[in-house]
């Protein structure tokens, strides 16, 4: 089945950057539809950002926009989160997750998407 794990996150400064990938252990990911989630200490699971797999549609949370890039390499069976201009409530577990075009799309709520990575630890901290 496919499966999915997260990497990149780490301590960065407020401004700086970091860049998060998503390895599908399968090529059925590629048409999956794959999202970024994240989770605040003390808060709700919140959507970030997502992609198609058909057409490469993007969705970014207001909040995100303009400082983060959703991509994905379907030959490489990956995903990626560029994230520039980092502030200290970026902060946060992020979460890789899909969502397969039989159950849904980008725009569905978080409890759908059916594959989740185990999440990777961001802190935007001076």
């Amino acid at each position: 089945q496919l499966q999915l794990v997260e990497s990149g996150g780490g301590l960065v400064q407020p401004g700086g950057s970091l860049r998060l990938s998503c390895t599908g252990s399968e090529s059925t990911l590629n048409y999956y539809a794959m999202g970024w989630f994240r989770q605040a200490p003390g808060k709700e699971r919140e959507g970030v950002s997502c992609i198609s797999g058909r057409d490469n549609f993007t969705l970014y949370a207001d909040s995100v926009k303009g400082r983060f890039t959703i991509s994905r390499d379907n030959a490489k069976k990956m995903g990626y989160l560029q994230m520039n201009s980092l502030k200290p409530e970026d902060t946060g577990v992020y979460y890789c997750a899909a969502i397969h075009p039989a159950v849904g799309n980008c725009y569905n709520n978080y409890e759908d998407f059916g594959v989740w990575g185990q999440g990777t630890q961001v802190t935007v901290s001076s």
